[in-house]
């Protein structure tokens, strides 16, 4: 008698149990949520990722039909401590790990271990336009600014946060794109960053639109450039990047990762979960109240994960140039 199994019946194994699995998969995805859930925070307490995960959390507690949502920040290490507790932690969506373009710009500069086969995104939705500020005392439009560039090589200097931030990428694109020779100097704050450009002390910030709207309103700053495909509603006689035919419309994005091996029925609820908050009359207007409505934020999990797979080559050669 043969103590092995014929393959054909081998097969049919692995086949039924493939189908136990998915089955048990689909179960427990029905049954989200099935024990309390953890909103890991990649960032500070007060910051704009911070905030996205406390306006949300009461509307994805509805989304899922009822939670306990306990949420922890860990920014230390530009959030690389959340990553790595969502990429160690439980397969079982009980663990979301909300983070913003940092993550991305973190891993490029080898500041991150948990990189996109430890972490699988649900879901983008929001998207910071990015632009370039300057004192409108000193520099009338972009035009003005570019000349002065292009009459002082090396000797333009723009403020943001640290290094590798988005603020840091976006001026290295914009250095890639447009061929200036400008130099970055880090700050540990944007408000830093923004009180030198008003001291004098820095020619220009790179920043994204939203912390910047006291300033904008009071005259104190202005956007001269902003890193869109379109001119923007709000500022109707501020070029966009693309119109200078720079392929540099990238933003501060917030998003939401699981586990890479959650079962991708549960991954699916949560996308589900959260299109529905973004959907919501009420996540709507909050996005419309702190200016995060310039353009859509929401992207699907696929779509995303492309989007970052793309940013991810994009830093990390202009990372390698500088």
């Amino acid at each position: 008698m043969p103590t092995h199994f014929p393959i054909k019946y081998a097969a049919l194994g692995l086949a039924l149990l493939g189908g136990a699995t998915t089955a048990q998969a689909s179960e427990d995805a029905d049954a989200y949520p099935s024990k309390p859930i953890q909103f890991l925070v990649a960032a500070g307490a007060g910051g704009g990722t911070d905030n996205f995960a406390r306006v949300v959390r009461p509307m994805f507690e509805e989304a899922v039909g009822g939670a306990r949502i306990t949420v922890i920040n860990l920014p230390a290490a530009s959030g690389a401590l959340a990553h790595q507790r969502t990429a160690n932690g439980e397969a079982d969506g009980h663990t979301l790990d909300f983070a913003s373009t940092t993550l991305i710009t973190s891993l490029a500069a080898g500041q991150n271990p948990v990189g996109l086969d430890q972490l699988t995104p649900v879901a983008r939705m929001q998207s910071d336009v990015m632009a370039l500020f300057v004192n409108p005392e000193r520099f009338e439009d972009f035009e003005a600014f570019k000349q002065y560039a292009e009459e002082n090589p090396g000797e333009v200097t723009i403020g943001g946060t640290h290094t590798a931030s988005p603020d840091h990428m976006a001026f290295l694109s914009l250095v890639d794109a447009s061929g200036l020779d400008m130099n970055f100097i880090p700050y540990d704050s944007t408000g830093n960053a923004t009180a030198n450009v008003l001291g004098g002390n820095i020619d220009a910030t790179t920043t994204s639109l939203s912390p910047l709207l006291s300033y904008i309103d009071a005259g104190q700053m202005a956007p001269i450039l902003i890193f869109s495909d379109e001119r923007l509603e709000d500022y109707p006689d501020t070029p966009t990047t693309v119109e200078y035919e720079w392929d540099l419309t990238d933003g501060n994005d917030r998003a939401v990762f699981v586990n890479a091996d959650t079962p991708a029925p549960i991954v699916q609820r949560l996308e589900e979960a959260f299109k529905e908050v973004y959907d919501s009359e009420e996540y709507q207007s909050y996005a419309e109240r702190v200016n995060l409505d310039y353009r859509e934020g929401w992207m699907n999990g696929d779509d995303y994960r492309q989007r970052l797979e793309n940013n991810f080559t994009l830093y990390s050669r202009l990372l390698e140039n500088e």
